[in-house]
């Protein structure tokens, strides 16, 4: 998108059922989205916030962010998250802090639907697959 293209940001409330769900390139399975703020939802200029929710064996590809920083926190389920070659069992009320260079996926290892936020900062990056 344009920069000129953007809407102007402005402070707004809203509620997750407005935005559709989305299947984002490199995730699979069930792997779903939903873009909160973003430059072309609300004109946010530096964060993308999300929330995701992954069906049992749902996965986002192992991948690594140039410049990127992104925090995960799980509401519900079970996921496993590599970060580098460490496997980390994510469960409600943790947080994962990614800084860029960071080689990344995360997995639904449970038997229901795993739900969290994702906040990335900033919006771009150029995500590089392994």
């Amino acid at each position: 998108m344009n920069p000129s293209d953007r809407p102007a940001a402005q402070a707004f409330v809203s509620n997750i059922a407005e935005i559709p769900w989305q299947e984002f390139p490199g995730h699979f399975g069930g792997a779903l989205s939903k873009a909160l703020v973003r430059p072309e939802t609300c004109g946010s200029r530096r964060i993308d916030h999300r929330i995701s929710s992954y069906q049992p064996m749902a996965h986002v590809a192992e991948h690594v962010h140039r410049v990127q920083e992104q925090v995960y926190h799980v509401l519900e389920g079970v996921g496993l998250l590599t970060l580098d070659d460490r496997r980390v069992l994510m469960r409600r009320h943790d947080y994962v802090f990614v800084p860029p260079g960071v080689r990344h996926s995360f997995t639904n290892q449970g038997l229901t639907p795993l739900v969290f936020l994702v906040v990335t900062s900033p919006v771009e990056d150029g995500e590089t697959p392994v």
